[in-house]
């Protein structure tokens, strides 16, 4: 319970404060003079007894007006002051979303306190440089209801979503929301910190009570729709309970409000027939409409960026010649701007290249074009130039053949994940044979037989292998160490890979090394894994499908059966599938304090059981998986939870025609309960509003492709010719082919 003043205020000291708050806000609020009214309502049950200051764009202007109420409106603080029937409420909105500078005013209202109006006021400081900022730069914070004032619509502690602001330095008085570093999923699971700035305070002199209502907001609260604040649901219910204190004797007021970006169908909308085409196009076009695509007049800025260490740079315009030749950027940062913007990702990393080449030929493919998709070929040339290129480009380094983690800074250039390494090979086999090109099977199996001479002898490769350390201790170290890795997230792509590989080049070390090392997982499964969670699960599905397919026995069967029968008992009647995360060995852990958000990789959840799904690390490969399953096996227990899935996924992508930027696009998180892209922002590089150029996403668009064309991935890439480059590859490599893994000769 927060609702005794913090300072015993007097009415005197009252006055002393918000009375330079109150100016300010003139100057802050006023817009256009000589504003009309708004539209007179047809009955009276339906007008609102407030007075508005704002331009007619105003998002809680519009929702009003769009929710069948009226209120008089005008376009100065001046005139709505001069009025407003006495005792009535006044309402200061400050405009960022204008197209004209503000004007301003020094009008006093001191005297106006005395006709008894209610009052909200509201700043912003990016429009009006004359109030005092608070100089704190807020990264992690997010609002708290901080009072029992809007029970039980929203409790104390509900946690709620601002945009990356500027805010006001508010005086003492009951602070209703406050901006706090809190953990949890929407509830602030540890309380509210010291540090807690006031967002909205109330400044009513609790001895005059409702009558003297004097509310105050540290920024804009009322262009919540364009400003993207989250969740949607929950900000229009805030604004229904501070208009019913503004105007307790009028109508109930319930406000419809559509998001600026929300899901492209509700859960309960009948869905197009053609529905899975649809969403395909449209993800489609977010990779052409993004400005993800880097076009020759950004790459030095990028590369500057990068070499200084940035992870991301403010919206790139998007030019002319982005056509792949110089890669794709990552995606963009969960981080949302007060005017509705996510900056880019800037990282130009081989799987996301590749992965999103995989879109655009496939695409392509079900265009029938004859020519392909030249962004797709530009972009897996890039891939293959730049980072398989170097030492990796040498035959005589340990690491050639290998694929960089990404281009251009040193940090990205020297790692070797194989995770990354396998979804690249995987993304370019499929976007291959969408192109019906073998203009990338030689560098394909070069980084097949890098990855594989890197395997150790029990089928594990281990998280990832930089160039100091190969060059430290050669290939040989890793492919002779008895390297054991229990985390299918890291491992199981590969695995995928290389019985790909086997089916195709009918080699044998390809398959001998996958089946122990899958033995052994099943055999840890599930304690022994080292994440225990849905992203361990969903990555799992496929290699063992491809094991049915390249040795389908009942074992095999049982594997598949068994890992996607865990992973579907958290699917949903919607058909999402609930992120669970276990921690132990985890890189994914739900902050244990206040202190602790923010600071790590996180899961969307703050406990198991929150409703929330994961497009990032679950969903898209989950869908992968279970695609290939059905495939695979013919069990009609995958195909339902697949198509369960698809539709989901088409539901819940990103609709936008403010941003068109985001529309076509998945972000990482949903909350399936709130039907809105929530969940907890405590990962600190990858939060609820990422979303990706690759990952999870692109491998969404693939599966939606290849069910357009009712083939799966492994029938569709089985026409692959890279076993023609065998002997070559094998001869720079210099590996020999013996009846048993290869004694490779000396480095």
């Amino acid at each position: 319970m927060r609702e005794e003043w913090r300072d015993g205020t007097t009415n005197r000291d009252l006055m002393k404060y918000t009375l330079p708050i109150i100016l300010a806000l003139l100057a802050a609020s006023a817009v256009q003079p000589g504003t009309a009214l708004a539209t007179k309502p047809e009955s009276n049950k339906r007008m609102l007894d407030i007075t508005l200051a704002c331009a007619p764009v105003n998002d809680l202007y519009v929702a009003l007006i769009q929710s069948g109420y009226s209120c008089r409106r005008y376009g100065t603080a001046a005139e709505a002051f001069d009025r407003a029937p006495a005792g009535s409420a006044v309402m200061l909105l400050a405009d960022r979303f204008r197209d004209t500078p503000m004007a301003e005013t020094s009008e006093s209202i001191n005297d106006r306190r005395t006709i008894g109006h209610k009052f909200y006021l509201e700043h912003d400081a990016a429009v009006n440089s004359r109030v005092a900022v608070d100089s704190r730069i807020l990264k992690w914070e997010r609002v708290v209801v901080s009072s029992e004032r809007f029970a039980p619509a929203l409790p104390q502690f509900r946690i709620l979503m601002l945009p990356d602001c500027r805010l006001v330095k508010l005086s003492s008085g009951l602070p209703l929301l406050e901006l706090a570093r809190v953990a949890g999923f929407d509830t602030a699971v540890y309380g509210l910190p010291e540090q807690a700035l006031p967002l909205l305070v109330d400044h009513t002199n609790p001895r005059r009570g409702r009558r003297d209502l004097t509310i105050e907001a540290a920024t804009s609260l009322s262009q919540f729709r364009r400003g993207r604040f989250l969740p949607s649901r929950d900000w229009a219910t805030l604004w229904e309970r501070l208009l019913t204190l503004m105007c307790p004797n009028g109508p109930a007021i319930k406000l419809n409000v559509s998001p600026a970006v929300r899901p492209a169908y509700s859960e309960a909308d009948k869905l197009p027939r053609d529905v899975e085409r649809r969403a395909l196009r449209r993800g489609m076009n977010w990779y052409r409409n993004s400005g993800l695509l880097v076009s020759p007049s950004h790459v030095d800025e990028v590369a500057i960026a990068l070499r200084a260490g940035k992870s991301v740079l403010p919206s790139l315009a998007k030019t002319a010649g982005a056509d792949g030749s110089h890669g794709i950027l990552e995606g963009f940062s969960s981080t949302v701007h007060s005017d509705g913007s996510q900056d880019p990702l800037i990282a130009l990393r081989a799987d996301c290249c590749a992965e999103a080449a995989m879109v655009f030929a496939l695409n392509a493919y079900l265009n029938k074009s004859k020519t392909g998709d030249p962004i797709a070929r530009n972009l897996l040339d890039y891939v293959f130039t730049t980072m398989q290129s170097g030492v990796r480009g040498d035959p005589k380094h340990p690491a050639f053949g290998l694929i960089a983690w990404g281009a251009v800074a040193t940090a990205w250039e020297t790692a070797n994940y194989g995770d990354d390494n396998a979804r690249t090979i995987l993304a370019a086999l499929v976007a291959g044979s969408a192109s019906g090109s073998d203009r990338w099977d030689k560098p394909l199996l070069r980084a097949l037989l890098a990855n594989l001479r890197t395997t150790g002898t029990l089928g594990f490769r281990g998280d990832r292998i930089d160039i100091p350390a190969l060059e430290k201790n050669g290939w040989r170290h890793y492919h002779e160490s008895a390297t054991v890795n229990y985390s299918p997230h890291f491992e199981a792509y590969l695995w995928a890979c290389y019985l790909w590989a086997y089916q195709r080049t009918i080699y044998a070390p390809f398959l001998d090394r996958v089946k122990t090392a899958i033995r052994m997982t099943m055999d840890a499964y599930p304690d022994g894994w080292r994440w225990k969670d849905s992203v361990e699960r969903a990555h799992m599905l496929l290699p063992l499908a491809w094991l049915v397919r390249v040795e389908d026995t009942p074992e095999h069967r049982e594997w598949l059966s068994r890992v996607a029968g865990d992973l579907l008992k958290t699917q949903q009647p919607c058909g999402a599938l609930r992120e669970v995360f276990a921690g132990g060995g985890g890189h994914l852990h739900a902050p244990a304090s206040n202190e602790a958000y923010g600071t790590g990789e996180a899961p969307l959840a703050q406990v198991n059981g929150d409703p929330v799904s994961d497009q990032l690390y679950t969903t898209g490969f989950a869908l992968l998986g279970l695609h290939e399953a059905a495939a695979a096996t013919g069990d009609p227990r995958y195909r339902n939870a697949e198509n369960r899935l698809a539709e989901y996924l088409c539901r819940i992508q990103v609709r936008s025609t403010d941003y068109p930027f985001l529309d076509g696009a998945w972000f990482r998180a949903f909350d399936y309960s709130r039907w809105d892209y929530w969940g907890s922002a405590a990962d600190f590089g990858w939060g609820p509003w990422n979303a990706e150029s690759g990952w999870g996403p692109a491998w969404i668009n693939a599966v939606l492709a290849l069910r357009a064309k009712k083939t799966s991935c492994w029938e569709f890439t089985a026409k692959s010719r890279i076993a023609e480059q065998l002997d070559t590859v094998q001869k720079e490599m210099e590996v020999a082919t013996p009846a048993r893994f290869p004694a490779l000769s000396p480095e």
